[in-house]
């Protein structure tokens, strides 16, 4: 509809002469009945704000007198939809209509085929409907593409604004992508995309729409309520005709499908396409790309995070979907959330925190989506389309995202307003990154094949002080990390070495003397084993005190996780740092704590709060 609320609807009259096209137009405009009739009526332009649809509107006359074959191909290409004109008193222009109209308008028109609307003029000649509705009916049951017939009288100006209204409303609400007149049920398309609307709105995952959720619907699509009598006719309604429609919980999805079925049956598919467009539906059923992916611009060095809203969402997403409330997510409850976003893979959680099965946690879940928004927040825009996401009038998800101020006005005020920091871990081959970056999500060796595919970026979350921030580590492997360390997205490098192998130290002393690019921090892995002298001009130590804010630190993957807690809290701290790397220790601890109390209620308070809350209501 967006589309038209622009360029506006085209409506073309096409007809034998004589049965009075020029008459209609005419009898709309002036209200009255003309007294003399032009040939042909030059095209009328009715503006948005007088119509129903609140869309502009563009009628067309066609006279075969005036205007040739080729002219009238032309103005079925220009036309959104074809008004076929017959006299209700001519049999002949009634059977022109199969004989010549459609065929030609379909002739030119290909597909996919353009909506119709037979228009009987001159109603007022005739007494009695007799066989000509049963043959009009014929022609609608033959053609999907005819979407009415209606009759009407230029002279009594009887349906003349209701012709019109009808021609707009088959451009705008179409019933033959929603319905088949021929199976006499919902296309598959309309039944799966209302499949995804129930889903959306059924908040407790029980199956039925309770009175509160039917009545979310209703607020989000047509922006109002029922009152409860209001809910309770809707409810006898589809009960009337279909018992297992409605449950003493509410109504079920087969009670959905039914109601929406009832409304197009009685032409008031109008109520379908508002719900469907208003949950992200084109005109050819799919998810529009522009509800997938709205336009979002991202300045330069400023990145994206959740917003409150956004991560309330990912919240109550997770916990609708687990339904045994066992803090993790299942293969089936996960498989069930997924079915609302069957194009985009989500099943690699070896970058965030999972339980001994491998199912993702609730803070393994927020985790998970704040590390991808931070990589690529177009993913995060397709997935909070996919699961409806709308927060309050907007009609996008970008309430759930929040732009950053950009790094280098944090570097000149010292401070940030973000909560999640990227950190890059180089080292020489088998010094032991990945080890590093799955202990960071208490993953450790032995816990994972060591031929398992394992993400290459994990995300945690960081208690620094009275604040939680999250920290993603991303490792690089040697042939990248220089162009990586170069371009710059980078908080911090985190230089690895190995303690038992002589030539590990150099690798990662002569990147940083080379880069000296970000702030830095410096750790000999394999610490449980016996050190070996390094073969570098500098001690690791001095060559950490001189180019870190931290000494050197070590870690070993094979010994208790919460024994180098403390080495991932500084690997944070170097990464908050806002003032370069000439700093004290102290100063650095200081710097990083300035981090806005908005961003730690986003991270982390708000999380803890809803959980408490989720575990209270549970429990009562």
């Amino acid at each position: 509809m967006s589309v038209y609320a622009t360029k506006g609807v085209r409506i073309l009259l096409v007809g034998d002469d004589g049965v009075g096209k020029t008459s209609l137009i005419l009898s709309l405009v002036t209200e009255e009945f003309p007294d003399e009739v032009p040939s042909r009526a030059e095209e009328i332009t009715i503006p948005a704000d007088v119509t129903p649809e609140k869309v502009p509107t563009h009628i067309v006359d066609f006279s075969s007198a005036e205007q040739t074959e080729d002219e009238l191909r032309f103005e079925l290409e220009q036309a959104d939809v074809v008004c076929v004109v017959y006299a209700c008193d001519n049999d002949e222009s009634i059977s022109r209509i199969t004989s010549y109209w459609l065929p030609i308008v379909f002739d030119v028109c290909g597909e996919p085929r353009k909506p119709i609307v037979l228009v009987g003029n001159k109603s007022d000649c005739m007494e009695a409907e007799g066989d000509r509705m049963n043959e009009l009916l014929s022609i609608m049951d033959q053609y999907p593409e005819v979407e009415t017939c209606i009759e009407c009288s230029a002279y009594d100006l009887k349906n003349i604004s209701e012709l019109f209204y009808y021609a707009q409303k088959a451009v705008l609400h179409p019933t033959a992508p929603l319905y088949s007149h021929d199976e006499q049920m919902l296309t598959e398309k309309c039944q799966e995309g209302l499949e995804r609307i129930f889903r959306i709105c059924d908040l407790d995952n029980d199956g039925v729409l309770n009175d509160i959720e039917l009545n979310e619907f209703q607020k989000r699509c047509f922006r109002n309520s029922l009152p409860p009598h209001g809910l309770q006719e809707v409810k006898n309604t589809v009960q009337k005709h279909m018992k297992e429609g409605v449950t003493e919980e509410g109504v079920t999805i087969e009670g959905f499908l039914y109601l929406h079925t009832l409304f197009i049956q009685k032409g008031r598919q109008e109520t379908t396409w508002t719900a469907l467009n208003r949950f992200g539906y084109g005109s050819d059923l799919e998810l529009r790309q522009d509800y997938l992916e709205p336009n979002f611009v991202i300045p330069s060095n400023c990145t994206t995070e959740l917003s409150s809203a956004g991560l309330d969402f990912v919240m109550e997403l997770f916990y609708k979907y687990d339904r045994d409330e066992d803090d993790a997510l299942s293969s089936d409850e996960l498989k069930d959330m997924l079915w609302l976003c069957p194009d985009e893979a989500v099943n690699d959680f070896t970058s965030t925190y999972t339980n001994d099965e491998g199912w993702c946690t609730a803070e393994g879940f927020v985790a998970y989506w704040i590390l991808q928004t931070y990589l690529d927040y177009k993913w995060a825009c397709r997935m909070l389309a996919n699961f409806g996401f709308i927060h309050g009038d907007l009609d996008n998800q970008l309430t759930g995202l929040r732009v950053t101020r950009a790094k280098d006005i944090d570097m000149q005020k010292r401070k940030t307003t973000r909560s999640v920091f990227l950190v890059y871990v180089v080292g020489k081959r088998n010094c032991g990154k990945t080890a590093f970056l799955q202990s960071f999500v208490d993953r450790y060796v032995g816990s994972y094949q060591k031929d398992q595919p394992l993400s290459k970026h994990v995300i945690n979350a960081v208690q620094l002080r009275k604040q939680e921030v999250y920290l993603i580590l991303n490792e690089l492997s040697e042939d990248e990390c220089r162009e990586k360390i170069i371009e710059g997205k980078q908080d911090a490098v985190c230089y690895l070495y190995d303690v038992t192998d002589p030539a590990s130290f150099q690798f990662v002393a002569d990147l940083q003397t080379e880069l000296k690019k970000s702030p830095s921090i410096f750790v000999g892995t394999k610490s449980d084993m016996s050190s070996v002298k390094q073969n570098y001009e500098k001690a690791p130590n001095e060559f950490a005190v001189q180019n870190s804010n931290f000494p050197l630190q070590f870690y070993s993957s094979v010994e208790p996780h919460a024994k180098y807690r403390n080495v991932f809290r500084k690997v944070t701290t170097t990464a908050m740092n806002m003032g370069g790397s000439d700093e004290s220790e102290r100063s650095l601890m200081k710097t990083a704590m300035s981090v806005s109390l908005v961003a730690a209620l986003a991270a982390g308070i708000g999380f803890l709060a809803f959980k408490y809350y989720r575990k209270g209501s549970s429990g009562s």
